[in-house]
């Protein structure tokens, strides 16, 4: 791959994509805790965080946040990590949550046969609500310069116009010779009321013909983009490893 000079660039990588305030309620559960630990994370943020923060690269976040004190506690842990919000958006906020909000996300551990529990509260936040035409991509990928932009599958599950602001993105960044990545990252509760498998198919299929590197595994093969895999039953076990 052809990736832009460092030099040439302000920034390493950018990605698109949601960041929730993420709940943790230590050993307890979800449903019986009186207090939890909260921190920032989503799926393509995580991507920019870890690269910031293990690797010293230069990264950024696309996205948006209700413009409350639950947005400005995302937008202190996000500074703590490290990743630049030059590229954040903020939609006023009308009291109630009714316009826009920011995504909520609880998250369990698991115990021995018991699995992990995830439990979000997403609907209706201010990054499913971007759309084309809301970021300046060609200030980003051309004037400002970034070598390599990332995005999944979750943030284009949110709504048609994240989906589409994604493709947004993709096409402008190929324009500007920017590597295009993208992680399928399927989940089944944000499609059970879009369509489910058949519309992410749809969906997927459509963004991953912009992509130059595309991260998945055979659930996230067979589930995100409605491909086959020979051999393996509902669980995808059983894999022929040698083939």
């Amino acid at each position: 791959m052809n990736i832009r000079p460092r030099d040439a660039c302000r920034f390493d990588l950018v990605a698109l994509g949601e960041v929730m305030l993420r709940f943790d309620p230590g050993e307890g559960r979800i449903a019986t805790t009186r207090s939890f630990a909260v921190s920032e994370g989503g799926g393509e943020y995580n991507v920019a965080r870890g690269l910031r923060r293990c690797f010293g690269m230069r990264t950024a976040i696309v996205t948006a946040f209700a413009d409350n004190p639950v947005g400005r506690l995302l937008e202190d842990l996000i500074l703590q990590g490290g990743v630049d919000q030059t590229y954040v958006s903020w939609a006023p906020y009308d009291g109630i949550g009714l316009g826009v909000r920011n995504g909520l996300n609880f998250v369990e551990r698991g115990f021995g046969v018991r699995a992990a529990l995830g439990c979000s509260d997403r609907g209706r936040s201010a990054a499913a609500a971007l759309r084309p035409g809301d970021v300046d991509w060609d200030r980003i990928f051309g004037r400002d310069g970034t070598r390599w932009f990332h995005c999944g599958g979750i943030f284009a599950a949110l709504s048609e116009t994240a989906a589409d602001l994604a493709f947004e993105a993709m096409t402008a960044a190929r324009s500007h010779g920017v590597i295009v990545s993208f992680d399928l990252n399927y989940r089944p509760s944000l499609w059970q009321m879009r369509g489910g498998q058949g519309a992410a198919a749809e969906t997927n299929r459509r963004l991953v013909g912009q992509v130059d590197v595309l991260l998945g595994n055979e659930e996230d093969f067979s589930a995100a983009l409605g491909f086959g895999v020979d051999g393996v039953d509902a669980t995808h076990t059983g894999l022929d490893l040698a083939a």
